[in-house]
């Protein structure tokens, strides 16, 4: 893991960014140690430079844990594949023509999932190694399906906060199932392009013992700003 730049914000948290290889990312650091980790992934690809993803990322941070977010194998900036493309052009078509969708975002999340989540236990390895960064691993972001399937396959990571938000395949929908550890899910209920007993649904998939259901009124980006001082309470709970 290679730092590239640094910068100590107004809040003291330690702002770097990183390359791993081929993985740029982005740590946050509080200014106590050792603090627990967690990993931090936007919507379905969106870049680790989205503002909202930044500004949760800096606040979890500063309640006194280190956050790690990257763009992973055809996320952000990074190269994306023909089929990627293709799927991307095929689904903008599809949206302004009033066509169904769920064929073509199953051709497009469901590869970037499995791309993604060797990069982001790579990236979870280093992390791991670094000074005053230590277990147990949380996970939070919009990024449900991503969350899903490392939930399954990352022994590591404790707990998770998820947004029903975005596109979920069908395979993390059934992998839904095996996921047992603590989860708080975030719902807008008036989310239109998240239809809302499709995310009930998975909810009720889910096979954790703890498990809460957060539902709030509005569109996909009108979570209220309370929900993430309560995500780090939950995240209190289950990893300091």
């Amino acid at each position: 893991m290679h730092f590239t730049s640094e910068q100590r914000l107004d809040d003291g948290v330690l702002e770097r960014e990183f390359t791993l290889g081929e993985i740029p990312g982005t740590l946050w650091t509080p200014g106590s140690a050792p603090a627990p980790l967690v990993l931090m992934a936007h919507n379905n690809g969106l870049p680790k430079a989205e503002p909202r993803l930044v500004a949760r990322a800096r606040y979890t941070a500063a309640r006194g844990y280190a956050v790690a977010t990257i763009d992973a194998a055809g996320c952000g900036d990074r190269p994306r594949s023909a089929a990627d493309e293709q799927a991307r052009a095929d689904l903008r078509r599809a949206m302004q023509a009033g066509e169904p969708v769920d064929e073509i975002f199953e051709a497009l999340i469901g590869p970037l999932v499995e791309n993604a989540v060797p990069e982001w236990q790579t990236t979870l390895d280093a992390l791991l190694e670094l000074p005053g960064i230590g277990g147990p691993v949380g996970y939070s972001g919009g990024w449900t399906a991503l969350g899903i399937r490392l939930a399954v396959v990352e022994p590591r990571i404790a707990a998770a906060g998820f947004f029903a938000g975005g596109y979920v395949p069908r395979a993390q929908r059934e992998e839904a199932r095996q996921v047992t550890i603590p989860l708080l899910f975030l719902l807008q209920w008036d989310d239109e392009g998240n239809p809302r007993q499709r995310a009930l649904d998975l909810f009720d998939a889910f096979g954790s013992k703890e498990k809460t259901l957060h539902a709030n009124l509005g569109g996909y980006t009108g979570t209220p700003w309370f929900e993430l001082e309560d995500g780090c309470r939950f995240l209190d709970r289950h990893l300091k």
